[in-house]
């Protein structure tokens, strides 16, 4: 039973909901008994403000509100604290280590009652020896492994990466170039196991002149795609491990004069908005970004409801999403709707 169920049940607005669970005095007698009525009937509990010792505040850390994946997690993570009645602290931290430790020491020490840290910058001893202190929280995205019972919400990275790999292999292109994020972060690694265990599928050895790594950002991918593009044997497709990479690699290949899909392929990841609207429309890896906001706010709730997490690592599935950025070699698709 959410704030959400309790107004839809009462026929009121989520804030009228809120305002009868804080005490306030601007709600008419009859509403009130309305909604105390439903919340009785139902068991609906008073909100974390009304409990001693707690803010009604939840911590949500991201690296930035732009690009789209980051912004799309932070709307679902704060939609689903909106019907639970809490309010999001945003903290961006800028990719900066310091200014995370020390937003988050902020929020630790009693300015939130809870955090939601998306690819956060510390180590998973760091995050162990936090949870030691009680504090509750979890990682979205985790840019590193995190340590054993550190609940972790994340996406099918290595799947995704198969599909889209299996898709070129399936359209003929066997001289497949990939743009990885940085080395050694969990979405690159396992996004490359993925890439890698589609080849094999397909009897085609790995070619590690076929591979950059970037940062994940346009202009990498634009710099990364120009030197494959300019290989004396140049890739017929490229995969870039997200769509910022991808969106770098469609300028790269115009700049050159090459035609997209006629001439190369490319494949993103991700499914941001963006991906809709380059031309030609991509095709990429879909993650469910706002529900990994939504599901992480479902695990910080079990925390502090003092409720068993099983299990502490959640993966979500992702899936292909084909558009007009992929054909066979040499041979360019008519355009039309998206093709799933």
């Amino acid at each position: 039973m959410t704030i959400r169920h309790v107004a839809e049940l009462a026929g009121v607005s989520i804030a009228t909901v809120s305002r009868v669970v804080n005490g306030h005095a601007d709600v008419s007698s009859q509403t009130r008994e309305t909604v105390q009525r439903v919340i009785a009937e139902h068991g609906y509990p008073a909100g974390p403000r009304s409990r001693a010792g707690r803010t009604g505040q939840i911590g949500v850390m991201v690296p930035l509100i732009h690009p789209g994946c980051f912004a799309e997690i932070l709307a679902g993570a704060v939609e689903a604290l909106y019907e639970h009645d809490l309010q999001a602290v945003l903290g961006p931290t800028r990719h900066s280590r310091a200014r995370e430790v020390s937003v988050l020491e902020r929020l630790a020490g009693g300015a939130a009652d809870g955090a939601i840290i998306v690819l956060p910058e510390e180590s998973g001893q760091e995050f162990a020896a936090l949870a030691g202190r009680g504090f509750p929280f979890v990682i979205v995205d985790p840019r590193t492994e995190m340590a054993e019972g550190i609940p972790v919400v994340a996406a099918a990275h290595s799947s995704g990466a198969t599909q889209a790999t299996r898709h070129l292999l399936e359209l003929g292109h066997r001289r497949i170039a990939v743009i990885g994020g940085p080395r050694g972060w969990v979405a690159t690694e396992e996004r490359m196991r993925g890439h890698h265990a589609a080849l094999a599928g397909a009897g085609v050895l790995p070619d590690p002149a076929l591979v950059r790594y970037s940062d994940f950002r346009i202009e990498g991918g634009r710099e990364a795609a120009a030197r494959l593009l300019a290989r004396p044997d140049p890739p017929t497709a490229i995969f870039a491990f997200n769509d910022g990479m991808a969106a770098g690699a469609l300028q790269a290949a115009a700049a050159r004069g090459l035609r997209v899909p006629a001439d190369i392929s490319v494949v993103g990841f991700d499914d941001t908005v963006e991906a809709s609207i380059t031309a030609p429309a991509l095709t990429t890896v879909r993650q469910p970004l706002a529900e990994l906001g939504r599901t992480a706010v479902s695990l910080l709730l079990r925390q502090m409801q003092n409720r068993r997490l099983e299990p502490l690592r959640i993966e979500l599935a992702t899936r292909l999403v084909i558009r007009d950025s992929t054909a066979s070699p040499g041979r360019a698709p008519k355009p039309g709707p998206d093709r799933h």
